[in-house]
């Protein structure tokens, strides 16, 4: 098959998603608006559109120019990851078919407003498949008027053999400056919608009763400087690394190096990558009660869910887990299995490859009447 993808250069989940399919012998091409972060990816046809100074040109000039490489490419499908400004573009350039990934915010927070309804419905109405990760997102998008034929579930799934139950992870313990002490892991990124903030208010009540804990905050964002400076007034900067973004191939080497792995996101769609990867490095996640997070954590048996903004409960459970030897070790097996089970990446896109296959069929039958009635005419 030969592929379009509409999809952020910088995204490390449309990134796997497309790896898979140049891995499967597809041919790729990949429009972004966004430079390409991943330079070990070969034999992908890369496209980055131009900005301007004015985001409508710049809009419009990318509608343009996707339309002029999608009739040079002439793919067999497109694939827009997020229904917002990438499944527009796709849906404007009027080729089908058409595939839309949505990824949460674009249907659960763009999907209600009121500006951004229209846009959103438009896109999601135009797409000959949808795909989403969580079943409440399929009911938002019903609500919003959309064909249930048209929705898909498809998780983005986890490299199940990249990630091992936990041995230690010397080598980054080393470079830490750390051995024995406990390690609480954060890898979402710095945006407000990831209340990393919660995580922080919670560390002085830990190192109370646990003075030795350290703990590891991934990723960047426009909180990063509010963040580091809430942590320096409440005095446990020297406790927390603060190590930025990390390359998805590093992702298994921090998870082996630690403990506890929490996410006090305010909204999830389906489970969180990151969470996900936890679970199948064996760590126990505490995560918050959002989107359908206890579809994949049982409280109290894999995991635990607490609910959003409460630094006290979080510092709780947290405390728990590094007090109760047996109950880390029970929680890790217990979630490493579900992602074995519910969440392989593998198994997920041989799911999506079959999508591909089955839409693409009446589409590719009726190019080619077009063109031989095209040949035929006078």
């Amino acid at each position: 098959m030969r592929i379009c993808f509409l999809a952020s250069a910088n995204s490390a989940h449309s990134y796997r998603w497309i790896k898979y399919f140049v891995k499967g012998g597809h041919e790729i091409h990949w429009i972004s608006n966004t430079p390409l972060n991943f330079k070990n990816l070969v034999n992908v046809h890369y496209y980055e559109l131009q900005k301007y100074s004015s985001k409508v040109l710049s809009f419009l000039c990318a509608v343009k120019k996707i339309k002029k490489l999608i009739k040079e490419m002439e793919p067999n499908i497109l694939h827009s990851h997020y229904a917002g400004t990438n499944g527009l573009m796709g849906a404007l350039t009027k080729f089908h078919p058409h595939i839309v990934t949505a990824w949460g915010s674009d249907i659960l927070i763009a999907g209600r407003s009121m500006i951004k309804r229209p846009m959103i419905r438009y896109v999601l109405n135009q797409a000959d498949i949808i795909t989403c990760d969580a079943n409440h997102m399929k009911e938002a998008m019903l609500k919003l008027g959309v064909n249930d034929k048209k929705i898909k579930l498809i998780y983005f799934g986890v490299e199940i053999d990249k990630y091992q139950i936990r041995k230690g992870g010397i080598h980054l313990r080393e470079k830490w400056g750390l051995a024995n002490q406990p390690i609480i892991i954060s890898l979402r990124t710095l945006e407000p919608i990831y209340d990393v903030e919660t995580l922080i208010l919670s560390i002085p009540y830990i190192l109370k009763d646990v003075p030795e804990a350290k703990f590891i905050i991934a990723g960047r964002g426009p909180e990063e400087g509010k963040l580091k400076h809430l942590a320096k007034s409440l005095g446990v900067m020297e406790s927390i690394n603060f190590v930025g973004y990390i390359p998805s191939e590093e992702i298994p080497q921090y998870l082996e190096s630690s403990d506890i792995y929490v996410s006090t996101s305010l909204s999830d769609a389906g489970i969180a990558a990151s969470t996900a990867e936890a679970m199948a490095s064996g760590l126990p996640v505490i995560i918050t009660n959002s989107g359908e997070n206890r579809l994949w954590v049982q409280d109290g048996e894999s995991g635990f869910i607490i609910p959003i903004k409460n630094p006290i409960l979080l510092a709780d459970k947290i405390l728990y887990l590094l007090k109760v030897d047996d109950a880390r070790i029970k929680f890790g097996q217990a979630g490493r299995k579900i992602i074995e089970e519910k969440n392989n990446y593998y198994k997920e896109m041989e799911k999506m490859e079959n999508i591909y296959k089955e839409v693409m069929g009446p589409h590719e039958q009726a190019r080619g009447c077009r063109k031989n009635h095209t040949r035929l005419s006078p």
